[in-house]
């Protein structure tokens, strides 16, 4: 039986289960079993020594049972049952539960997590527990049968049907294996030599790890170069059925020495809001976090560790959106780069979607974060994948590469990789996915990262020849600095304007409005003192261009009757809704002297970094803006430019006028313009269509 069949017969085990239990519960029952079938068939081996062995500590009345056991054996796990789900009585029910007891810690916490018992209990209820077993029981696991790499396709491919049949997220829990394989490829490619040399030992770690896809598939990698490496994984998972596979294959690892450690390192919670690896740092990090998650249920801890300098101290993208805020923490996880205590740094490989590349303004902690990436040249490159490739989005998703120990020749750049259209067909979708990036093209994509120049290549794809294309950029490329141009008020006021009295009149200052917090009637201006402002702007009936005569008239009018003249919260609202921006008006100043700014004409100006912002200004901002029609003597006197950079608006990490952000646009790098067709030819192909449309119309007629 070749993989796809074993996957299709395990998942068969559902129509057993039709009718007593719902199809989002068919994973619960299936997960478990299998992971079951799988120690049983990697232990059926050893079964008879593990009971000698077992029979020799008890005479012997030792508590160190557990450790003699697996010493002796070199095995992370047993069990001392004299069961087997082929052996299991007429009372199954039962002897399952005997055979469950009998496992060691590891693997009963495993199935903890599972909440096995519970649905073995449902089970026995509806009369199909023996049968479940039996059917199990024919499926042969033997790791000499499956290999680990396969088992772990099983288990991600019962995991995915588990989620598509309860109308779950299937891409929260698992990566696809080519994704997995080209991100795995790309963090290690570079060390490949270090990793070769004897006694080389290394730590992975994954902190949204899934069933263990990445863990797996880096210890695999550097083992296939180097048999002798020792290689660790380590991993946190949020989601219990995913955690719980995640430790049976490592407890199921080839090397029995070091499966046991290698499902210790494994742990069940949430990394963002606790990291239970908190004192390790690791050779490689890998990671492929849920996309668009927020985080507003851990947001307080978050917040907290941002404020006392931890992991989030550069910067908090919004809540709706936590992937920056894994690849904060796994850059605090990388090995230091010392030669003098033999660290020789850490690497990482990370899988997000477009809005970690530009969301966010200067200042903003989006941008902050890439600033403290790129101004500390940790960013190695960023490659564009295709679209369709995960199970539950078809949207574009990007490997990040980062390290804290770039060879010489990359420091200060930044390599751009477009691989948007190297992938395959799937004959089948599988969800959303529906290509895949295979082995040629996962090598053309390797070397063309390997050799992180400004490249066009070539290669095949989906039956097509398609282009690999390579930038490389300082890193200071993608920097800017978000100057802001001011413009002078310029207020013209026409009390006639209905539009502008409406206006005036639906404010809540002067009407008063009820407050939503509390229900209760906030009041506004005072109804006496409305008929008198009102009477005040009726006795003005022609547009006035100047902001001061036109508060002197209101005064004036109040005056004639003996009201109190404006306040400045009355004259603010008045300018607010009868005053409009006019060129013709004059300008504003205030008490001491210096123009006003017009917010509503307020504009901001992204420069390059390595750009003079004077330069930019007059070049591409000052020739646009309209000449100023000077209309006082007060104004020619006082010499207003017409706009001009708001020079307080300054960074505040180097001073500097204007505010630095940073964001990564593929499009605008990789974007080539291509002239639109001939009209000659437009016009015929309108006129075949045309000639299409009526002939149909000639059928239907008939």
């Amino acid at each position: 039986m070749n993989q796809s069949e074993m996957k299709a017969r395990i998942w068969a085990v559902a129509d057993l289960l039709r009718g007593p239990f719902r199809r989002s519960n068919y994973g619960r029952i299936i997960l478990p079993f299998t992971v079951l079938r799988r120690f049983e068939c990697v232990l059926e081996p050893h079964r008879e020594q593990i009971l000698k062995e077992y029979e020799k500590a008890q005479k012997k009345d030792t508590p160190e049972i557990p450790k003699i056991i697996k010493s002796r054996l070199r095995l992370p796990f047993y069990n001392l049952s004299k069961f087997r789900l082929n052996t299991l009585t007429e009372n199954t029910h039962a002897d399952l539960n005997e055979y469950m007891a009998k496992f060691s810690d590891e693997v009963r916490e495993i199935f903890d997590y599972f909440e096995f018992e519970n649905w073995i209990d449902r089970l026995d209820e509806v009369n199909l527990l023996q049968k479940v077993c039996r059917e199990f029981s024919r499926f042969d696991l033997r790791t000499s049968h499956v290999g680990n790499h396969q088992m772990g396709q099983i288990f991600e491919h019962l995991l995915y049907k588990f989620a598509e049949t309860a109308n779950d997220t299937a891409g929260e829990f698992y990566t696809p294996r080519d994704v997995v394989k080209l991100s795995t490829a790309l963090v290690l490619d570079r060390d490949e030599k270090a990793l070769r040399t004897a006694g080389n030992i290394s730590l992975i770690y994954d902190p949204a790890c899934g069933t263990g896809g990445f863990l797996t598939e880096g210890m695999e990698a550097i083992q296939k170069w180097n048999p002798e490496a020792v290689v660790r994984p380590f991993g946190q998972e949020l989601n219990p059925e995913s955690y719980a596979i995640a430790k049976a294959d490592m407890l199921m690892l080839i090397d029995p020495e070091n499966a046991g450690q290698a499902a210790d390192n494994i742990k069940l919670g949430d990394t963002l809001e606790y990291d239970q690896h908190a004192y390790e740092k690791f050779d490689y990090c890998l990671a492929n976090p849920p996309f668009g998650v927020d985080w507003k249920r851990i947001e307080t801890a978050i917040r907290k560790e941002h404020a006392e300098g931890g992991r989030f101290t550069p910067g908090l993208p919004r809540v709706s959106d936590g992937a920056l805020l894994f690849l904060m923490h796994l850059i605090s996880k990388m090995r230091p780069n010392s030669n003098r205590k033999g660290e020789n740094g850490g690497r990482i490989a990370i899988i997000l979607n477009g809005s970690p590349l530009f969301t966010g303004q200067a200042g903003g902690g989006e941008s902050e974060i890439r600033r403290w990436i790129l101004e500390n040249d940790w960013l190695e490159a960023i490659i564009e994948l295709p679209n369709d490739l995960f199970y539950n989005t078809g949207i574009a998703t990007y490997i990040w590469l980062l390290s804290n120990n770039k060879p010489q020749e990359m420091q200060g750049q930044v390599q751009l990789v477009r691989a948007k259209e190297v992938y395959s067909n799937l004959r089948k979708s599988i969800g959303s996915k529906r290509n895949e990036i295979d082995e040629n093209q996962r090598g053309d994509i390797l070397r063309i990262v390997k050799g992180f120049e400004n490249k066009r290549q070539k290669v095949k794809a989906h039956g097509e020849s398609v282009e690999l294309r390579s930038l490389v950029f300082p890193y200071t490329h993608f920097g800017y600095r978000r100057i802001t141009i001011e413009r002078p008020l310029q207020l013209a006021f026409d009390a006639t304007d209905e539009e502008r009295r409406m206006a005036l009149h639906n404010d809540k200052t002067w009407a008063g409005w009820v407050n939503p917090r509390t229900g209760r009637q906030t009041i506004g201006i005072e109804g006496k003192r409305r008929d008198e402002l009102d009477f005040a702007l009726d006795g003005i009936r022609r547009e006035v261009l100047c902001r001061d005569t036109f508060l002197a008239q209101v005064n004036d009018r109040l005056k004639e009757r003996k009201n109190k003249k404006l306040t400045p919260k009355e004259g603010k609202l008045l300018q607010k809704h009868i005053g409009r921006h006019s060129l013709k008006a004059h300008i504003c100043f205030d008490s001491t002297g210096r123009a006003e700014v017009d917010t509503n004409l307020r504009d901001f100006e992204n420069v390059p970094l390595r750009t003079d912002i004077y330069a930019y200004f007059h070049e591409e901002v000052w020739p646009h803006i309209p000449e100023l029609e000077i209309a006082s003597p007060r104004e020619a006197e006082r010499e207003v430019e017409k706009c001009w950079i708001d020079e307080d608006k300054r960074d505040e990490r180097d001073g500097g006028v204007g505010i630095v952000g940073y964001e990564i646009n593929f499009n605008r790098y990789f974007y080539e313009y291509e002239p639109p067709r001939p009209l000659e030819e437009i016009d015929a192909d309108l006129e075949k269509i045309e000639k299409e449309i009526a002939d149909l119309l000639n059928e239907v007629a008939r």
